[in-house]
């Protein structure tokens, strides 16, 4: 069967090898690496708790009032902290059939300006995130549940998320300028 983009180059363009990676970009591949596991690793056990949630419940009839928020906080921790990585792939969604319509140097311009736009909004959440955990730990706010749990926990998840994804952003914005001047030259 065949699709309409297949003729069509629609896979992103491969990440910079880490070698000719700056010290920067380097250290950020290696804390994504290491995200990626402890972001899979959260997904499994949030399944395990939501697993083990329904199964006291249907069988025991006790219902446990702590699973739903541990679930919630691991799959936002793993959703945030993994965004880096993600984008580092060019693994977010996209409309690939703009890829195709557009010449390669328009089509590198407006990845460029998708980067920065991306970049402008993330850096604005990284800066409220940050000011929404030191409220979280100066005010010592909890969950109002019965558990209770510190909301700094997963606060912090989504500030330091989204300052590695602001970061990401930034590092491939400054590697297709480079690209660009040294094509240039």
């Amino acid at each position: 069967m065949s699709h309409g983009l297949d003729s069509v180059e629609t896979e992103p363009r491969a990440a910079p090898t880490l070698g000719a990676a700056g010290p920067l970009a380097r250290g950020v591949a290696a804390v994504n690496r290491l995200v990626v596991i402890l972001s899979s690793i959260a997904l499994v056990i949030a399944s395990f708790v939501l697993t083990y949630s329904v199964v006291v419940r249907y069988f025991l009839k006790y219902s446990t009032d702590w699973q739903d928020e541990m679930s919630v906080f691991l799959i936002v921790g793993a959703v945030f902290m993994s965004a880096a990585a993600i984008q580092a792939q060019r693994g977010h969604v996209a409309i690939e059939a703009i890829v195709g319509l557009l010449p390669q140097r328009v089509n590198r311009a407006r990845i460029v300006l998708v980067d920065a736009a991306s970049l402008l909004f993330c850096g604005y959440f990284t800066w409220k995130s940050f000011t929404l955990l030191q409220e979280a730990i100066v005010d010592n706010y909890h969950s109002s549940s019965t558990w209770g749990p510190p909301l700094w926990i997963p606060y912090s998840l989504m500030s330091v998320g989204m300052m590695l994804l602001s970061i990401q952003l930034l590092l491939q914005i400054v590697a297709e300028w480079r690209h660009r001047n040294s094509v240039a030259a």
